[in-house]
């Protein structure tokens, strides 16, 4: 579904987002919606790769896989959401799971396992999607991985400090001028950038950036953007053309949270885990 690209420093608008509501076919089945995987979860944070996950899952991928960072998984199963199907990121990375985009360093921590894993997914991800989020960047910022990559689409998700780190800068400089900082990240790793916090900027591997306009103080709690990593790798994943599945996740994820406060959940106590319920509402209204 081909839409017009609106200009530079447009605002995100839903109408600006088709395939976020187009109904699914009857013939459809679990393959059609893509396979998202998810590495990520050390030690202490293994939330946040479920986090992930289960936005992924209740944003529409057929499928979810959780390989998290440790020897063996720390769960069996997610008892809040058994249909993921959860293993260490050693075996997820090695398998032949038909991943068709990955989501990566939500609570993967800073340890060299962690480096290990994002190297080896980097290697062999080959045209797959990747979202990099959290600790990925900040392994990369310090040069514990390298953006050896490959060619396929990369969405890196960095909040100002961040995005400070990975440009050498201050958060207040980043701050300062958060477009320009945008297009520079987009420049260095020829990668979608979304530069989280109040207007989130979404910037193409050209430099042509939006700013998103939904959104409210709800979303300053923990694992909000392990929640829009999730929505990312998601959209991705079911075939949303790139500018519409990036652009959409972020615009989703803030108009979740505007539902939510609506309703008289939040700003004050909103929780990450809240947001993904609110968002399969929103699509499914259409």
């Amino acid at each position: 579904m081909n839409t017009p690209v609106p200009p530079a420093g447009a605002p995100v608008r839903r109408d600006d987002l088709p395939a976020l509501f187009a109904p699914r076919e009857q013939d459809s089945h679990k393959g059609s919606f893509g396979t998202v995987g998810v590495v990520g979860g050390g030690p202490g944070m293994t939330g946040a790769a479920l986090l992930a996950a289960r936005a992924a899952l209740k944003t529409g991928a057929g499928k979810v896989l959780v390989g998290f960072a440790e020897s063996a998984s720390p769960l069996p199963c997610d008892p809040l959401q058994p249909e993921l199907m959860l293993r260490d990121a050693r075996s997820l990375l090695d398998g032949n799971w038909n991943v068709t985009t990955w989501v990566a360093g939500c609570g993967i921590g800073d340890s060299p396992l962690a480096a290990d894993l994002l190297a080896r997914l980097f290697a062999r991800r080959g045209q797959a999607p990747l979202v990099l989020d959290a600790d990925g960047l900040n392994l990369l910022a310090r040069g514990q991985v390298e953006p050896h990559w490959g060619d396929g689409p990369v969405v890196l998700t960095p909040h100002p400090a961040e995005a400070a780190r990975l440009l050498g800068r201050t958060t207040a400089q980043v701050q300062a001028d958060r477009p320009a900082a945008a297009q520079q990240l987009a420049g260095r790793y020829d990668a979608w950038i979304v530069l989280k916090g109040a207007g989130t900027i979404v910037c193409a591997p050209d430099g042509g950036w939006r700013r998103n306009t939904s959104g409210n103080p709800g979303l300053a709690t923990a694992g909000t953007g392990d929640v829009l990593a999730g929505m990312l790798g998601s959209l991705i994943a079911q075939g949303l053309p790139l500018e519409q599945a990036v652009a959409g996740a972020v615009w989703l994820h803030g108009a979740a949270a505007d539902a939510l406060v609506m309703n008289g959940i939040g700003p004050i106590g909103l929780t990450a885990g809240e947001l993904a319920d609110a968002a399969r509402t929103l699509r499914n209204r259409g």
